[in-house]
């Protein structure tokens, strides 16, 4: 487990909060309550958080809302919604909107600690790309943002490994010595779905291997230099499509 995950509660019930703060620190999570959305929102500007769980139905604003609001301070956060009874019509609202799923109160606390510990795994990133300044730069932006990087710069990669740790590679096309479509090959050999993100900074001359590399199950493509925003919210679909995937299986 990732002892410095960080989880906001949000619950006007304050018995409640407090007891999932109680089980959630004594499990080694950081974690932080907040009994109305308006001051989950002030908390959330002071500090970066890798999820919040929050009740659907509050007084101020209901979950839904706050999730929406919390998306303009941190794209990309994880948010769970509780509750012991809301409308199909606000859930579908906020699965639409993207909250990750919901828990039905009172919540079934294996259950919440297993998603809580495979969260903390669904953040990390294989960086392939020769260009070490590229890599150190990349690697610091995802790190700030609560992301375990694994930057690697030699193109002949034990590919297995990094299939077994990676939840995300990004992959340069262009590689000294050997072609970033060869490496995505063999990526799928170990793991026909993980996720793989193409990179290049030769549009027009990698025509032809983007085509073939999309063929054989691309996420997408981006273009260097990166823009940034872009790259954050292909990794939070991503992170979303495996954590609603995860919270179904529990």
């Amino acid at each position: 487990m990732n002892p410095t995950l960080r989880i906001l509660i949000v619950d006007d019930d304050r018995r409640m909060a407090r007891t999932l703060v109680d089980i959630l620190t004594m499990s080694g999570y950081e974690v932080l309550e907040a009994n109305s959305g308006a001051k989950a929102l002030e908390l959330i500007q002071e500090r970066f958080f890798d999820c919040v769980l929050t009740d659907v139905k509050m007084p101020d604003m209901d979950g839904v809302e706050l999730h929406r609001q919390l998306q303009q301070s941190q794209p990309g956060l994880p948010v769970v919604l509780m509750t012991a009874f809301a409308s199909d019509d606000l859930i579908n609202r906020g699965l639409d909107d993207g909250v990750v799923g919901v828990l039905d109160k009172p919540i079934d606390i294996n259950h919440l600690l297993g998603f809580f510990n495979s969260l903390s795994k669904n953040r990390t990133i294989a960086i392939v790309d020769d260009d070490a300044e590229f890599c150190r730069t990349l690697d610091d932006i995802l790190q700030r943002r609560g992301f375990k990087v694994t930057p690697i710069t030699d193109p002949h990669l034990d590919v297995e490994q990094i299939t077994a740790d990676a939840e995300v590679i990004l992959l340069d096309l262009k590689l000294n010595h050997i072609s970033g479509l060869d490496i995505l090959k063999e990526i799928r050999q170990h793991n026909p779905s993980l996720p793989v993100v193409l990179i290049t900074g030769h549009g027009q001359e990698m025509a032809e291997v983007i085509r073939e590399a999309m063929q054989i199950n691309a996420f997408t493509l981006l273009y260097k230099p990166l823009e940034i925003p872009h790259l954050l919210q292909i990794l939070a679909d991503v992170q979303l499509r495996a954590l609603r995937s995860l919270l179904r299986k529990r």
